[in-house]
């Protein structure tokens, strides 16, 4: 018997889940399905749980590098690394079973398998058993994310090669890695090993860390890891990665040498490619671009009618709250209600090492080579009482502004918890506020976020601690 929907979901991560609520919530009847996770990849085993691990990291570094600091001393200080994977999988746990009861409270159809487009508005749902279930609908949401992006010629084990994946569902650490890929995964990694012990040293393949933030975040990010014992080795290409029989050897290469890597595992963190194929996408001439991601506009609609797509399988942004704000704009679309436009350049952008980065918007250098008239506000932690109460004052705050207009173009942060600042200058850029209305603003005091507010005086020019 075929069942029959308004709006099909396939995949189940923070765009597709979202995406059927809304749907639902505007008086669609809405199915979602997925292969393997409710809450997907992020709840799963990304986002979530490594911000668990990164909490437990937090701790095992202050008792093992800064006891002295705090008074704290032992005669033999015990991590058990089994201990905070345990704590990561409740944590997820938890969030699931959360995204479970959001689907029954708002009375979504949730279908375990495989998904594939059989025909216009038709999606056949292969389950675990092999058995075959047949779905219609006027409109069908591809949410169905992105895959870690390996070389052939590189295999992975999930012992002494490994991705995301394996690296987060590791109960045990071992001696010594080579993290290839310096992006969020990469230093997010290199942060929680380095935490507890490991010797980390981080290969990338462009100029610098972190390389699609302001360079001067990168320089500030790559002397942070030095001082924490974490090797960066940029501007380095991996030659070839292969297994031994203690563990793993990297050949790298820049400047015209040559020079092999040694360590107990090597984690592929180089990027993502999308999961487009398979889905039948192709058989119904849904456009895809020559990377494998599907091709939408600003509705979220692909070139077919009633075939849609949000998130990381679109390549717009591949950031788990991008999804999300795609997965609400295209339920609207579908529902004919009224939305917005979303500008993924303007997204925020957060990447929880140690200190963490944030960012949203233009680099200086990407508004200067833009043509804006560039003034910059910038202020240390070094000068912020709460920032030196915590004991963690290392990094900065920079805005981006247009001196003709006053418009904020882009802010840079590098940080202790600098994360939770960003919604600030997001809000401050949608509602077209300045500088000077930032600076206006009275800012508790004593919080990190006075740093916002110092930014913006110094932007105006009228600097008040520093």
């Amino acid at each position: 018997m075929t069942e029959t929907y308004d709006v099909i979901v396939i995949g189940a991560g923070p765009g597709g889940y979202v995406a059927a609520i809304r749907a639902a919530q505007l008086g669609q009847k809405t199915a979602i399905v997925d292969k393997q996770w409710l809450g997907g990849v992020c709840l799963n085993v990304g986002c979530i749980p490594s911000k668990s691990l990164l909490k437990n990291a937090e701790v095992a570094h202050t008792l093992r590098e800064r006891g002295k600091e705090f008074g704290f001393s032992f005669d033999n200080l015990s991590l058990d690394f089994s201990v905070a994977a345990k704590r990561s999988r409740q944590v997820s746990d938890r969030l699931v079973k959360g995204v479970g009861f959001l689907m029954k409270k708002n009375k979504i159809d949730v279908y375990m398998g495989t998904a594939k487009l059989s025909g216009p508005g038709s999606v056949t749902v292969i389950g675990a058993d092999g058995a075959a279930k047949a779905l219609t609908a006027k409109n069908i949401i591809v949410a169905t994310g992105a895959s870690a992006m390996v070389p052939a010629a590189w295999k992975v084990d999930g012992q002494k090669v490994v991705t995301y994946l394996e690296a987060i569902l590791q109960d045990k650490l071992p001696k010594s890695a080579i993290v290839i890929g310096s992006g969020a995964i990469g230093v997010e990694f290199a942060t929680v090993w380095n935490s507890y012990g490991m010797d980390v040293t981080l290969v990338e393949m462009l100029p610098r860390l972190v390389p699609l933030e302001d360079e001067e975040v990168s320089a500030e990010l790559e002397k942070a890891f030095k001082k924490n014992g974490i090797k960066s080795l940029t501007g380095h290409k991996v030659e070839a990665v292969e297994t031994t029989d203690s563990g793993v050897k990297v050949t790298v290469s820049a400047g015209g040498e040559t020079k092999t890597l040694e360590a107990d595992q090597a984690l592929v963190a180089i990027g993502f490619r999308p999961n487009s194929k398979g889905l039948g996408l192709e058989e119904l001439g849904v456009e895809i671009s020559e990377r494998g991601f599907i091709e939408i506009d600003e509705r979220m609609a692909t070139n077919v009618p009633g075939i849609w797509a949000i998130g990381d399988v679109t390549g717009k942004l591949m950031l788990a709250h991008v999804g999300s704000a795609m997965g609400i704009v295209c339920a609207e679309n579908i529902a004919g209600h009224e939305t917005v436009t979303l500008d993924y350049e303007m997204m925020p952008r957060a990447t929880y090492c140690q200190p963490q980065v944030a960012s949203f918007g233009l680099t200086e250098a990407q508004a200067r080579e833009r043509g804006y008239q560039v003034k910059t506000g910038r202020f240390p932690f070094q000068a912020n009482g709460k920032a030196l109460g915590l004991g963690d004052y290392a990094g900065w705050v920079k805005l981006v502004v247009d001196e003709k207009y006053g418009e904020i173009l882009g802010a840079h942060l590098i940080g202790h918890e600098v994360t939770e600042l960003l919604p600030e200058l997001t809000l401050a850029h949608m509602m077209e506020l300045t500088p000077a209305e930032i600076a206006r603003n009275v800012h508790a005091h004593p919080t990190l976020s006075e740093v916002l507010m110092e930014a913006a005086h110094v932007a105006e020019g009228a600097a008040i601690h520093i």
